[in-house]
């Protein structure tokens, strides 16, 4: 199933690699990842993985893989446990956009997202972040309960 011929958009031109598409589903229907991170690749004009993250890293591990300096996709899967003790899982798309990135970055970041985030089905919450407090632990928390 590729995703090239859907992958484009008229406004970006930002195509989803269809790694990412499968990496996806690895987290989503497998729990095979804990976390995914995508990138931008300006050369290939699509969003491509950059980083994944096994199901045994913790929210710190997968912070600390979003770069200081620059904007990135990322999808992370949050387990819990809610107050009637029933274990859930809820995915998280987190569009990193630090104050500090380059301009162009953000923009072409900005302007990809919604094309990207409608492939990815199945996120439950998503949450736009331009600093590591925006999508503190204690958020994601707050948007599962």
């Amino acid at each position: 199933m590729s995703y090239r011929g859907r992958g484009t958009n008229a406004s970006s031109g930002m195509g989803v690699a269809e790694q990412s598409m499968t990496t996806y589903l690895e987290l989503q229907r497998k729990k095979v990842h804990r976390y995914v991170i995508f990138k931008i690749d300006e050369k290939k004009k699509e969003v491509v993985v950059e980083k994944t993250g096994g199901p045994a890293e913790s929210y710190d591990d997968f912070t600390a893989s979003l770069p200081e300096n620059d904007c990135r996709y990322a999808v992370y899967d949050y387990d819990f446990v809610t107050s009637e003790n029933c274990q859930k899982s809820k995915i998280f798309f987190i569009a990193w956009s630090p104050a500090v990135s380059r301009i162009r970055a953000k923009m072409l970041y900005a302007t990809s997202k919604q094309r990207f985030r409608r492939e990815l089905e199945g996120i439950h919450y998503e949450i736009q972040a331009t600093d590591p407090t925006e999508m503190d632990l204690e958020v994601l928390r707050d948007r599962a309960n």
